[in-house]
């Protein structure tokens, strides 16, 4: 009989995996935090709806007159009010998508190693399921021989009693 070999237990030497967006959440400064908030309102349809309304309320009372004109037609003073909006938002959107690239590169290194670190365990698993694969098959050639050596010769028995 031969001697079974079967690889040692897999140790998992590894730290444990870290979500990425509380360690990076656990880093923003109020400022960054300020961003990330302005871009989520600015960039949702509540927002749209809201300043759709609003612009259209500005345009009907100013060009109606139901009440005094502070900003009549061309709107000059709704211009200035939407070029003010436009630069501090559009710098507020660059930071937050600098962030989310910055994010975004530190999740894919952090998946690559997640994978390297599969990989491994995966051929740990392998080589155990070919060892194992590799005793089963010892073990059949042995179940083989025993019973090819405890079968005896026997002459089936017939029942003339009838």
């Amino acid at each position: 009989m031969t001697k079974l070999k079967f690889p040692k237990p897999y140790q998992h030497d590894h730290a444990p995996v870290k979500n990425i967006n509380d360690l990076i959440g656990e880093q923003l400064t109020i400022g960054q935090k300020a961003a990330d908030w302005v871009v989520a309102r600015v960039g949702s349809w509540g927002f749209i709806i809201g300043q759709s309304a609003l612009l259209g309320v500005w345009a009907i009372v100013n060009v109606t007159a139901w009440v005094q004109h502070w900003d009549p037609y061309p709107f000059i003073l709704m211009n200035l009010i939407l070029s003010l909006q436009a630069a501090y938002t559009a710098p507020m959107i660059m930071m937050s998508q600098n962030r989310q690239a910055a994010r975004d590169r530190l999740e894919a290194h952090n998946d690559y190693e997640i994978n390297q670190k599969a990989e491994i365990e995966i051929r740990a698993i392998l080589e155990t399921l070919d060892a194992q694969n590799c005793a089963i098959a010892e073990l059949h050639l042995m179940l083989e021989e025993l019973h090819n050596k405890n079968i005896p010769a026997v002459e089936p028995q017939h029942d003339s009693g009838r």
